[in-house]
């Protein structure tokens, strides 16, 4: 059975729903836990990409917000860090052992190389509902982890990722 579950966090309306399911499913297997955030400049929190001018009359101002922007980033990573501690700590306060890790990359692949070399048995992912051209432009990490992870897979559906109801099909058929 399933005794080493790697959840994917991130900072998503859905994030505790998934951390919910995730102690839950420990305690229920007696399986330890490792939670991963992976640092991604197209987080809503996150300082975003570094825009540097390249204006050779004025280098100073490049190297200025290249500083700034470094500080921003540093400032993200620890207040990540910091929530995910709080995370672990809630699941071993729940009497859930809990390791926890935080890099920067592309968070399918990062997921998947973790889930590798932890290894894991299970990796809970949650579902943030894009669909059509955002999922297109901005990918879907639960597909990709679907698709790449060495090992099972659950995906964590959540009303909070339910933006608008689903109308219902009608069996009515059209006038001719």
């Amino acid at each position: 059975m399933y005794r080493k579950i790697l959840v994917a966090l991130d900072h998503s309306a859905a994030r505790s729903a998934v951390l919910d399911q995730a102690i839950s499913l420990a305690k229920s297997l007696n399986a330890s836990l490792m939670l991963v955030h992976v640092l991604s400049a197209y987080d809503a929190d996150s300082p975003g990409l570094p825009v540097r001018t390249y204006h050779s009359y004025y280098p100073i101002l490049d190297s200025v917000a290249w500083e700034t922007y470094q500080k921003r980033w540093e400032t993200y990573e620890q207040g990540c860090l910091n929530k995910l501690r709080q995370w672990a700590s809630q699941a071993e306060a729940q009497g859930v052992t809990t390791e926890f890790t935080q890099t920067s990359g592309d968070p399918g692949r990062v997921i998947c190389d973790v889930a590798g070399s932890w290894p894991a048995d299970l990796i809970l992912v949650g579902h943030r509902g894009r669909k059509g051209l955002s999922e297109l432009f901005l990918g879907s990490v639960s597909n990709y982890v679907m698709h790449h992870a060495p090992c099972s897979v659950l995906v964590a559906h959540s009303t909070v990722l339910q933006t608008t109801p689903e109308a219902p099909e009608s069996t009515a058929a059209a006038p001719a």
